[in-house]
């Protein structure tokens, strides 16, 4: 199985830093991987057109490189067969939205980690192209590559800060990043991103995260945008 880098980098408390990609053409990714610089492309799923066959071509290309790891944002519904079909095409890591109570929270994390009972979860054996279909399907390799798949969560409902803690605690939990815009939204204050109350929110979300031992990741558009992140402690 293949190295995760940013569960590598996680546990190795280093800083992390990936981009995104609205559209899943392996040539884009390619294109991504000549750049460098960057440790994880992540997909967003959520809100770009993709069928099970570009999935698994958008695995193979993030393969092409070395020390580059692979990140897929899904929609609410289904999560754990989308979880589950993401992982076999060979991403390794997944961000979840629209988490609102503790109940989305564990069924995130029990679609990823697999059913052996030291880890929770009801990921299954699987033949598919990220166990190079059968080789490694029911293999200990496998087991541990579910385990190292890093578990992140969209904090975008009204209903998930004022729960944060509660949710923070669900065993598996690796990071999390606050949506200001679904957030807004939730709150009534729609297309206001930089209302002193969502920014707030930001703030309480980075806080507690870092408190509680999870990473808060922040998503910016220039370098500049980055200090105010760093000055928090916030490093992905």
């Amino acid at each position: 199985m293949r190295p995760n880098r940013l569960r590598e980098l996680l546990a190795a408390g280093k800083p992390s830093v990936g981009t995104h990609l609205l559209m899943i053409w392996p040539g884009v990714v390619e294109l991504v991987g000549r750049a460098g610089g960057y440790d994880y492309i992540e997909f967003l799923a959520e809100y770009g057109p993709f069928d099970l066959f570009s999935l698994d071509n958008f695995g193979r290309t993030v393969e092409l490189f070395d020390g580059l790891s692979s990140m897929i944002k899904l929609d609410q519904q289904p999560r754990s067969f989308l979880a589950q079909r993401a992982m076999g095409a060979g991403i390794q890591n997944l961000l979840f939205a629209d988490v609102r109570a503790v109940d989305d929270v564990r069924e995130c994390v029990r679609a990823v980690r697999s059913e052996d009972p030291k880890s929770g979860g009801i990921h299954g054996v699987a033949m598919r192209r990220s166990v190079g279909y059968v080789y490694e399907g029911s293999s200990r390799a496998y087991v541990q590559a579910l385990d190292d798949a890093v578990v992140a969560l969209m904090i975008e409902k009204d209903s998930a800060v004022r729960n944060l803690e509660q949710l923070l605690a669900v065993k598996g939990v690796d990071m999390v990043q606050f949506g200001p815009s679904d957030y807004g939204l939730s709150v009534g204050l729609i297309g206001e991103r930089n209302h002193p109350k969502i920014k707030e929110a930001r703030e309480y979300v980075n806080r507690t995260a870092l408190a509680m031992g999870v990473q808060p990741r922040a998503e910016i558009n220039t370098a500049e945008q980055a200090k105010p992140y760093l000055d928090q402690g916030v490093r992905h």
